[in-house]
């Protein structure tokens, strides 16, 4: 296509700016830039390049924002975009372009080399050499760029010639340029001949065969001094031999050591994130520009197919009511000419022409690869469609048998009661919109949080000796089970860990997902693997394990519809029915089927270990439950060096919800 031209509307300006796909190049003006790239969920890309890789020409302009963005969007949203198209998978560096010491990297350490203390900068397609002793980085044929964090296990061994070195002074198997052969004598280091030097990542050097190990050559000043000139890399941090607080370095990491950390895991869907949600909000932890923008864009993505399930559940049912009425409709034919009654083919279920044009376009758009792309930024444009198309009482007597629509979820009926609000432009989450939506970032990345507990009216009325210090600080970090590696082999990087809270949920016995083989997988019996693959880990050997059983509400419910012996784990299950026990003190269905999972995870946990598995059940939508759960694993964490007595497995009293029943109430057939 012609230079200066719009791919949309293919008008011709050469002086007007436009933004440019970075997988295909096309080219879009300021009018046509939302329409042909949506909402931008991996980037500036057209619609129908979303989901494909970018070209590596254009590498260095990820996250750089363009005017014409700047002046389309608002500050939050350009934000956002340019975060999605750094973070998002299909925009990352594949792992087959980028070579160290001659060999391709893996992609599990292209991930150790780019999340590792010091990464390299700028990392792009190429070929490298890595020194692995001191850190060294730098481009293949050319003097060190970079010090990043040595022993990293990537890439092959390093070549003689790496940096295309000719001065006869090898350094950690490499020859050296003349840029680092100055710095080296700069430090007073003895180059003369042909000497082979070992240097560790601290600049303590030594001649290959001996044992005298030489001073440090980056604490010279004139050292620095030397590679600023050559532009040679230094390291990107230095330890404090002297103990002497600078800068209040020392100071924070006292600080830093007093904070106790929780470690939230549990497998997918499992409820983690509401917890962590709650706790935000809980604990006064305001959220951040970026996971508001987050979770609006997630619900209302989410939005629009509740309504694509509705709008294919009205299809079936208006041709359900047409067949009743054909086949109830009498035919009376009066004389000769046999006339017939014509019958009206508009039902209850029947929408107009307007509200079925809409109708047609949404199930067409959600039904193609490209939907994410599309929504929710065209949401604010199709606004008034919305609140049209659900005051249509077709639409509402769709929604009055939503529970007919076996697509449609539970949480659905939370947000579609608000769609025509949460469809405004002016729509911002509550607290309790965040709580049910999905997810808090964009990405499957760890996140953290530092907050204190608030004094609790029962510090007063206890002993000063037992009161809790309220300044305390705490830090909750959440982890998807994605982001720990096949086998948790991610674990030892949370090694500080005070203790780890595993969410369970209850509602997953007869659930299934696909797990990373592509094998249909129950729910319940993945969260048992992961469980098992965390406390036998070397890195968790001795910690702390809190057992965290959420969705107790939903288990009320779901129980009395399908057993818990569809899970195979859960087979001798056999709770015995006391018909002589009155309801208001003998525990329900759902409690000892409460009960018995928080045993089996028991039981499972002693068999692996010599340490106790503490259980607390958890709503996660009730704040009340998710602050008991978090005072709890502070008491556990307080508890660490007692000698204590076994530990009743409710810790606290159950919502309402679930009953008020202590759980030396649970009767189980193993137990009689």
């Amino acid at each position: 296509m012609q230079k200066g031209v719009c791919h949309r509307c293919l008008k011709e300006n050469r002086f007007m700016k436009k933004e440019v796909c970075i997988v295909c190049g096309a080219s879009y003006c300021y009018d046509c830039v939302l329409r042909a790239m949506g909402s931008m969920p991996e980037g500036r890309k057209c619609v129908t390049c979303v989901g494909f890789r970018i070209r590596e020409a254009r590498r260095g302009k990820l996250g750089k924002c363009s005017r014409l963005l700047k002046r389309l969007l608002t500050d939050s949203e350009v934000k956002f975009i340019m975060n999605n198209e750094m973070l998002c998978e299909v925009n990352q560096l594949p792992p087959e372009l980028v070579f160290v010491n001659g060999e391709t990297l893996s992609q599990d350490e292209l991930f150790k080399l780019q999340n590792c203390k010091y990464p390299p900068k700028k990392l792009g397609p190429g070929h490298y050499w890595y020194d692995k002793i001191s850190g060294f980085w730098g481009k293949e044929g050319q003097k060190p760029c970079q010090i990043i964090t040595c022993q990293l296990d990537v890439g092959g061994h390093i070549k003689r010639n790496a940096s295309n070195g000719n001065t006869n002074v090898v350094l950690n198997y490499r020859e050296i340029t003349k840029e680092e052969l100055w710095m080296l004598k700069s430090a007073g280091v003895p180059c003369e001949g042909r000497p082979h030097f070992w240097m560790s990542e601290d600049g303590r050097y030594q001649e290959e065969g001996q044992k005298n190990e030489e001073g440090k050559i980056w604490d010279k000043t004139r050292t620095k001094l030397v590679c600023a000139v050559f532009s040679l890399p230094v390291p990107p941090g230095s330890k404090n031999p002297s103990g002497k607080e600078v800068n209040g370095e020392i100071r924070d990491n006292l600080a830093q050591k007093s904070i106790h950390k929780f470690l939230l895991v549990g497998y997918d869907k499992s409820g983690t994130s509401t917890i962590y949600k709650q706790a935000k909000i809980l604990y006064g932890i305001p959220f951040s520009e970026d996971e508001r923008q987050t979770i609006k864009f997630s619900i209302r993505r989410k939005l629009f197919g509740y309504l694509a399930i509705l709008l294919e559940g009205r299809e079936q049912f208006e041709e359900e009511s047409l067949l009743e009425k054909r086949k109830s409709c009498v035919i009376n034919r009066s004389g000769p000419s046999g006339d017939t009654i014509q019958i009206d083919d508009t039902t209850i279920y029947s929408i107009g022409v307007r509200v079925r044009a809409f109708s047609d376009w949404l199930l067409q758009v959600l039904q193609s690869d490209n939907s994410e792309a599309i929504f929710p930024a065209a949401t604010c444009e199709y606004a008034p469609f919305i609140e049209e198309m659900w005051k249509d009482t077709a639409i509402q007597a769709t929604y009055n048998r939503r529970n007919e629509l076996q697509m449609l979820p539970r949480v659905a009926t939370y947000f579609l009661d608000r769609a025509v609000e949460i469809s405004r432009t002016d729509y911002e989450p509550s607290d309790m919109d965040i709580l049910y939506a999905d997810g808090i970032t964009s990405s499957n990345s760890p996140t953290c949080m530092k907050f204190s507990f608030p004094k609790s009216t029962q510090d007063d009325s206890l002993d000063p000796a037992y009161r809790h210090d309220s300044s305390l600080r705490y830090q909750l970090i959440r982890v998807h089970p994605r982001s720990l590696g096949e086998h948790c082999k991610w674990l030892d990087m949370f090694d500080d860990t005070d203790i780890v809270l595993f969410c369970v949920a209850l509602t997953d016995y007869d659930e299934y997902s696909v797990d990373r083989n592509g094998v249909l997988t129950n729910k319940m019996l993945a969260s048992k693997e992961l469980f098992e693959s965390m406390v036998t880990h070397p890195t968790f050997e001795n910690k702390n394990f809190l057992l965290i059983l959420n969705k107790c509400d939903l288990l009320v419910e779901k129980i009395k519809q399908v057993p818990l012996t569809h899970c195979e784990w859960f087979r001798d299950f056999k709770p015995v029915v006391c018909s002589n026990c009155h309801n208001s003190t003998y525990p329900s269905l759902a409690q000892r089927a409460s009960h018995y999972i928080g045993m089996k995870f028991k039981e499972l946990f002693r068999s692996l270990t010599d340490n106790k598995l503490f259980v607390s059940p958890v709503i996660g939508l009730e704040n009340d439950t998710v602050d008991e759960a978090l005072r709890y694993a502070r008491e556990i964490i307080m508890w660490d060096e007692e000698d204590l007595e076994e530990e009743p497995y409710l810790n606290n009293e159950l919502s309402s919800i679930v009953g008020e029943a202590s759980s030396s109430c649970f009767l189980l057939e193993n137990d009689l």
